[in-house]
């Protein structure tokens, strides 16, 4: 391994957990290189990570945490008011931000700022403070191909005013309505689709986009970009995972590599212990995604008609987090009706659990660090997508991955009982079940292979490496990684 001790980087993020999550994970291969890393991020992650005290237990100690004022107070709930946020994110902290690089800058020389597409206003900053910017893409590499021919308009999307017109755009298979990504629908996620605008705008004062996918999985959709026709094209890196579930076992003690902001409880694994291989339908919907009463009562009720085995990640709001009229609970005797065989917890850590032998199947909102987590494991899905990138993510997972089924939602947006049952059913009796869960091993392989020495990510983060260190005789190009002979 070739060390370069000399080099620092400051990365900045949202205190977002799945934000931040891809950020710790590439800081860590970066560290593995001999680089120095630096995370800024907003005041409210500091108040999470030492209430859990999560980042002291599993992060690196060679990563230096700093902290700035997003413009928000702790008790600011980010779900209920985006406008604010936003807003706040982009003026105030900015501009601390901004300030803490200065402070910083007098101690540490910075290679390169490194951030993500959800705070374009951290570009110029890095421009400001004559820093090289790298964008780390924490959304698969079709997002960024969609995104950059919508803001680009480099292709007609006729479907946001005829939605019974797909789209068909160059590497990706043919997408209707419901398969794009939720922020550029029309009137819908006004202050979103300006960010991404901004992002956007900003690109040429972007020198690389690195993704947290890899080449193997997504290899048409990266085809179609290349020859100029995407600038800067992007450069897979990934998959950004905990070491443990690409086969580093020594790093199982590590417990995986994450910030939770909330508490897992370990409890589950011990019980998926007494589980049998592949029997056990795992069920969750992220950090952010929270679900009606009625469409709580009928993935409930869906659970119990299967007749399968399930732990549920149901995340019940904190006091500091709960809001006016959060009531939503699990049905009366939910439990008791599955007679032992179900187990319900408030947060887990989910790569040790989808890394368990006993887990057959995810039932996932399909956000895209679920998503990578669930291909390295090797587990199949049920994709059970609600904004975002996870229509998107969902389309990948089932017709270009091909390792799951997609839940289908009624007329008023809610899943019925039926349709659960019929979704775990497909995953674990149906006919494609064994090829789909064959599938998944491929690509849980395929991940492994990339990162390893000589593998598509292991040769794409080494130049860009080469590239941020000056290094001579390699040189990673606006349009796609290459070595000069």
């Amino acid at each position: 391994m070739e060390l370069h001790q000399s080099i620092h980087v400051l990365m900045a993020s949202a205190a977002l957990q799945g934000h931040l999550n891809p950020m710790l994970k590439f800081a860590k291969c970066l560290i593995s290189k001999g680089i120095h890393v630096t995370i800024a991020t907003g005041e409210i992650a500091r108040h999470r990570m030492l209430k859990h005290t999560t980042t002291a237990d599993r992060a690196d100690p060679s990563i230096q945490f700093e902290f700035f004022s997003d413009g928000f107070d702790l008790e600011f709930d980010t779900n209920t008011d985006y406008d604010s946020w936003i807003n706040a994110l982009s003026t105030k902290g900015s501009k601390n931000l901004s300030n803490l690089i200065a402070k910083l800058s007098q101690r540490t020389k910075f290679s390169c700022l490194i951030l993500n597409q959800f705070v374009p206003w951290f570009v110029p900053i890095a421009k400001e403070n004559n820093l090289p910017c790298a964008v780390l893409w924490i959304q698969p590499c079709a997002l960024y191909s969609i995104y950059y021919r919508f803001f680009n308009k480099l292709n007609e999307f006729a479907i946001l005013q005829n939605k019974n017109q797909p789209l068909q755009l160059p590497g990706l298979p043919l997408l209707n309505f419901e398969d794009l990504p939720t922020f550029i629908h029309p009137n819908a996620y006004l202050c979103f689709q300006k960010l991404l605008s901004d992002f956007f705008s900003f690109l040429d004062e972007v020198k690389w986009v690195l993704g947290t996918s890899f080449d193997e999985l997504e290899e048409e959709v990266l085809g179609s970009m290349n020859g100029g026709v995407v600038r800067p094209t992007i450069s897979p890196i990934g998959p950004l995972v905990s070491p443990f579930l690409l086969g580093k076992e020594e790093q199982v003690g590590e417990g995986g590599l994450s910030v939770d902001m909330w508490k897992a409880d370990d409890s589950c694994l011990q019980w998926l212990d007494g589980r049998d291989m592949g029997s056990v339908v795992y069920v969750s919907f992220g950090s952010i995604i929270v679900l009606s009463q009625e469409q709580v009562d009928n993935i409930a009720n869906g659970l119990l008609m299967s007749g399968k085995a399930f732990l549920w990640v149901f995340k019940r709001p904190s006091p500091e987090e709960s809001t006016e009229g959060c009531t939503v609970r699990l049905p009366d005797g939910f439990l008791e009706a599955a007679g032992g065989r179900g187990l319900v917890v408030n947060w887990c850590s989910q790569e040790q659990v989808l890394k368990h032998k006993a887990v057959g199947c995810f039932m996932t909102h399909c956000g895209w660090n679920s998503t990578l987590e669930t291909v390295v494991a090797g587990v199949p899905v049920i994709a059970f997508p609600e904004w975002t990138d996870q229509p998107t993510n969902a389309k990948l997972l089932t017709d270009v991955f091909k390792m799951g089924v997609r839940i289908r939602k009624g007329d008023e947006g809610i899943v019925s009982s039926k349709e659960v049952e019929r979704c775990i059913w497909e995953m674990t009796d149906g006919p494609n079940a064994t090829a789909m869960a064959k599938r998944a091993a491929e690509l849980m392989e395929a991940g492994k292979r990339a990162v390893e020495d000589g593998g598509s990510s292991h040769r794409n983060l080494d130049l860009f490496i080469a590239d941020i260190v000056g290094k001579k005789g390699t040189k990673m190009d606006a349009n796609r990684v290459y070595e000069i002979a």
